[in-house]
């Protein structure tokens, strides 16, 4: 009787090894992440074709307006800029997690109503009952109120920050990437599906995009910067900490 070890005991060669399929469970999630990834990408879309390019022509728009003619009947809707006489009825002021800040006006010929801010100050919150201030209003809308010298922009008023709607669509953009690598890892039942787990690799990239958009997205708008700076640098950094991150999960899994 031989003491050679038998070759049918022995695993086969790496290159005769059965390829592990995914589980059913595993193509599922996979699938779910893969057209799940579509909302972020029409989120995306929307942003870039439609809301961006939008904002931009508004505000162009707004600063190219010129004063509506002196005896020109007041119209509802203007291209023009309207100096409207308003009297204070109320103002709401409240700060905290539900704020709330509306001045309501009235004794115009239209335009009358809350009219919404985005802060207390400057005028906003020194107003009272009866005051008496001097409204911009353009294409319908109450965009500026003015009194003793001292001006306030409505939350109607249009304003030059692409920088910050560049910086959500491109949070949106790399959702809809993140989720779609994980999807398609799933459902090719690729080797390495054990490093890309939500808890050691989505969830770290998830916060690396949150935070990278945004922290690019505010010294770009502070700074005037065009707004195109925004994707190119926070897509780019997303990317090298991607790369960086994988490459410490697959050296941990081999130590």
């Amino acid at each position: 009787m031989g003491y050679g070890t038998d070759k049918s005991l022995l695993p086969p060669p790496a290159g005769d090894r059965p390829v592990r399929r995914p589980s059913g469970w595993t193509r599922l999630v996979g699938a779910l992440l893969t057209v799940l990834s579509l909302v972020p990408a029409v989120a995306c879309y929307f942003v870039f074709a439609d809301w961006l390019p939008s904002d931009i022509k508004r505000y162009q728009d707004y600063v190219a307006a010129d004063p509506c003619p002196a005896h020109a009947p007041a119209e509802e809707w203007e291209d023009c800029l309207r100096t409207v006489s308003f009297t204070v009825k109320d103002t709401e002021v409240k700060s905290g997690r539900s704020s709330s800040f509306v001045a309501t006006l009235y004794g115009a010929p239209s335009w009358n109503g809350d009219v919404d801010f985005g802060d207390p100050g400057p005028l906003l919150e020194q107003l009272r009952p009866g005051d008496r201030v001097t409204g911009t209003v353009w294409r319908g809308d109450v965009v500026v109120i003015s009194k003793g010298g001292v001006r306030q922009n409505s939350s109607d008023a249009p304003r030059d920050e692409p920088q910050m709607t560049a910086a959500i669509g491109t949070l949106t953009g790399l959702l809809a990437a993140l989720g779609l690598g994980f999807g398609v890892v799933r459902l090719a039942g690729s080797r390495g599906h054990g490093l890309f787990t939500w808890r050691s690799f989505g969830k770290p990239l998830f916060f690396t995009m949150l935070i990278t958009c945004f922290a690019v997205g505010f010294p770009a708008l502070w700074l005037g910067l065009p707004w195109q700076a925004v994707p190119a640098v926070a897509v780019l950094a997303v990317a090298c900490a991607a790369w960086l991150l994988h490459r410490y999960r697959r050296s941990a899994a081999r130590s």
